[in-house]
């Protein structure tokens, strides 16, 4: 085994930049020394939050794109200096260590040179002007911080810097024992047993079902939905919603498209104690008919493009495309459009999303309610910070603990 600190961070951002691969899936595929895990974790993120700055520092000292492993390379040791204080006599080290470790030693003077060369001032001086610079320097793709600005005006900086308050758990016994640990209380502190930890390591209390791991914005979107016999959550994996929900419903049917992650729905409600939940793979966008008017509630927790989460999953900004919002456009609608029908009358149905755009929210509540005149807006409120808009509810993560999301109430008539 290779015994490096940085080598494992290098083994899961691999998987990440070459393969595609989620961020929690790679961490979870990876083999990660124990003594090194804390920090190779916090290495990982911090490389993918700041992916775009440091793209453009390699960019300003090496002109020709070095290849990918050195890129990775480059980037875990950029972190290390700008954010973790690390001498840079140690990161070049480990650094040029790793490379001859890996095999690709023609490259270590490459990356010695580069590390000794950086200096951070000179890099952040060569930052073009505008929202380009701010992009950059915000690690925020540039299409994404333009319609910011649009929606939000000045405080788009704001919005696109916000970070994560920290680890949200919520208990459900015997909270006691770890709250003895530094933590903020929530709005759903009292109600919900929730609270978020600057670190927290998890023992056999999640195993036991004695708490789970649930954002601040998953618990609000649960808040807002009012308790009722029948509840449909339409695009549920991994379960989180579900099983807090199933504390308000009597039954809960939860849909998930993917057969692998119809799985983790069952694996959650197991761990948590929940029976009154049945999943099933369902595609939520194609209509069914023998469930016609079935559930007095219907939560669709629509596919969207993400960027209100990208505090817990950085790697969003890696992937996601101007172009995907008008595809995803698509499959909102067709959702909304399909689950509609399974709602009774005098039932809710309720639309939701980690997006922070119009585009995915507030407009699609709009085109919908202009097609489907039996259903109405119910006027929702949150004890979490948000902005109303004309339809819905707008959480946004410079003031709802570094989670954006968006949640509209509407009665079928």
């Amino acid at each position: 085994m290779l015994s490096n600190p940085v080598y494992d961070p290098f083994q899961i951002l691999t998987k990440i930049y070459s393969d595609g691969a989620l961020v929690k899936q790679a961490i979870e595929k990876t083999y990660i020394e124990e003594q090194y895990r804390s920090r190779s974790v916090k290495i990982v993120y911090g490389v993918l939050e700041n992916d775009i700055y440091f793209d453009f520092c390699i960019r300003h000292y090496a002109p020709k794109a070095p290849k990918l492993a050195v890129r990775i390379i480059l980037k875990i040791a950029l972190y290390m200096l700008l954010f973790m204080d690390k001498k840079r006599y140690m990161v070049t080290d480990l650094a040029v260590t790793l490379c001859k470790k890996l095999g690709k030693s023609g490259v270590s003077g490459f990356v010695n040179a580069f590390l000794r060369r950086f200096d951070n001032a000179a890099v952040l001086a060569a930052l073009p002007s505008g929202d380009e610079g701010r992009a950059i320097a915000l690690s925020c793709p540039l299409f994404f911080y333009r319609l910011l600005k649009k929606e939000y005006g000045d405080r788009a900086e704001r919005i696109a810097a916000a970070k994560s308050a920290g680890i949200s758990v919520r208990f459900v016994k015997n909270q006691e024992k770890y709250l003895q640990n530094p933590h903020i209380q929530t709005p759903f502190s009292e109600e919900y047993g929730h609270y978020i930890f600057e670190r927290f390591v998890r023992d056999d209390g999640f195993d036991d079902g004695a708490y789970t791991f649930q954002s601040v914005g998953s618990i609000a979107i649960c808040d807002i939905v009012t308790p009722c016999e029948k509840l449909l959550d339409a695009c549920a994996a991994p379960g989180g919603k579900s099983v807090l929900l199933a504390g308000k419903c009597k039954q809960v049917t939860s849909f998930e498209l993917h057969e692998h992650r119809v799985e983790l729905i069952t694996q959650y409600k197991r761990r948590m104690g929940v029976e009154n939940i049945e999943e099933y793979q369902k595609d939520s966008s194609l209509f069914d008919p023998a469930l016609e008017e079935t559930f007095d509630g219907v939560l669709c927790d629509v596919p969207c493009s993400g960027f209100g989460t990208v505090s817990e999953n950085p790697d969003v900004k890696l992937f996601r495309k101007e172009s995907d919002i008008v595809s995803l456009n698509k499959t909102q609608d067709k959702i909304l459009k399909t689950c509609s029908r399974y709602v009774k009358k005098g039932g809710y149905l309720y639309y939701s999303t980690c997006s922070l755009l119009q585009a995915e929210n507030d407009s699609r509540v709009e085109a919908f309610l202009r097609e489907n005149p039996d259903f109405i807006m119910q006027e929702i409120n949150s004890k979490l910070p948000h902005d109303k808009k004309k339809y819905g509810l707008q959480f946004l993560p410079d003031s709802a603990y570094g989670a954006g999301f968006y949640m509209a109430k509407l009665k079928r008539l």
